[in-house]
């Protein structure tokens, strides 16, 4: 940042474009070992622009298709997102936009479930209704931008493409379903003679460690 005089965002834009020009030399080499076993994940930045018209991601992920990889992109959302309708909808275009650009199996998360004060509040939103959440925010929108709003409710219900999967780090259930829809998406376990999905075995692995007499989670 001080060599090149950038700050974060513009310092973490050229280290993205630095890995993208570089991606053979330091990814090929990187992922040897894996095997048809494993899931490797890529943890990435917050920086929308990475996902929505810059090229990085893109050029991953078609090298990694390249070497036959199968690929699932995990979008996380915030669901504190959904107490105020203009936060949500700018997400749910972000989700939509990242969709398009990657071309991949898409699942979309809301995290942080456990945090919301009632998690019923959490259903209207996992399939977002375009026109219901503009409604909402038409009591404090000008008349000028009320089309505006009108619009881009329109572009989400037009592709309807947006939907959530939600995720409650307190609930075991939340997390097996996501990671057994993650396992779904890129098809792991399409081999064997019995399918099965690692969140099975993460099952196994915490009724091993649970104390005998103590209430077992249900399986899914």
């Amino acid at each position: 940042m001080e060599q090149f005089d950038l700050g974060p965002n513009g310092a973490l834009l050229y280290c993205m474009e630095y890995l993208e020009e570089n991606l053979r030399d330091w990814l090929f080499a990187a992922l040897e070992g894996y095997d048809d076993e494993d899931c490797v994940v890529f943890d990435c930045p917050g920086q929308i622009e990475l996902y929505s018209h810059h090229s990085a991601f893109r050029t991953l992920v078609n090298q990694m298709h390249d070497w036959s990889w199968h690929l699932v992109a995990v979008y996380m959302l915030d669901s504190q997102f959904i107490t105020d309708a203009s936060k949500f909808i700018a997400g749910c275009l972000q989700c939509q936009s990242a969709m398009m650009n990657f071309q991949l199996p898409h699942i979309n998360v809301l995290t942080k479930i456990d945090l919301l004060p009632d998690k019923t509040l959490i259903e209207p939103y996992l399939t977002p209704d375009g026109g219901a959440l503009v409604s909402g925010l038409q009591a404090d929108v000008r008349p000028a931008l009320q089309r505006l709003d009108d619009s881009v409710a329109q572009l989400l219900d037009d592709y309807s493409m947006v939907s959530f999967r939600p995720l409650d780090l307190s609930d075991f259930d939340s997390v097996s379903q996501l990671l057994y829809t993650i396992d779904c998406a890129v098809q792991f376990g399409e081999d064997s003679d019995v399918r099965t999905s690692r969140h099975e075995d993460m099952h196994e692995e915490i009724l091993c460690s649970r104390p005998s007499g103590q209430t077992q989670p249900r399986t899914v």
